[in-house]
């Protein structure tokens, strides 16, 4: 019998825990796709696009670039050209600069020789239209092409009052 007690303690203690656990988790709106390349290179011809819908149009979002190279990238920096495509609107692309090292370390997060950066392309929190979102990335980089790229993409985080 007192087996069977401790048993059926461990297991109302167990739920309790799990349903606390669960309780406590809320959802982080977040869009995030990357796009592989094959070689590992980045062709200034190769534009990765992203699609998404945007529901909640009280909320205010950040835009990241999100970026995997390799230790063997050669420059401290990528030119890039996002192209945003709003619904029932005209493109528009901004050209940026992103910082990826400072001629000692890379700025990004590092795991053995690969890095990974998640670049924050807005100033200010954006304010979106309710409907379906294009953005397209356009490496603009004078070596064509671009080597030691993994991976390239978009997150777009609904930013926490």
């Amino acid at each position: 019998m007192y087996l069977y007690k401790k048993a059926a303690l461990k297991f109302f203690s167990f739920l309790i825990l799990l349903t606390a656990i669960l309780a406590g988790c809320k959802q982080i709106d977040v869009y995030e796709k990357t796009v592989p390349f094959p070689k590992h290179e980045w062709a200034a011809t190769d534009t990765p696009s992203f699609t998404f819908t945007i529901s909640d149009t009280a909320a205010r979002y950040n835009v990241f670039v999100v970026l995997r190279h390799g230790d063997g990238y050669h420059f401290n920096n990528l030119w890039l050209d996002i192209t945003t495509i709003p619904p029932g609107d005209t493109a528009q692309t901004l050209r940026a600069n992103l910082k990826l090292g400072d001629n000692q370390k890379w700025l990004g997060n590092t795991i053995d020789d690969i890095v990974e950066h998640r670049i924050l392309v807005n100033n200010n929190p954006l304010k979106f239209k309710s409907g379906n979102y294009k953005f397209m990335l356009h490496q603009v980089m004078r070596e064509d092409p671009l080597q030691y790229i993994l991976n390239a993409g978009i997150r777009v985080e609904k930013v926490q009052p």
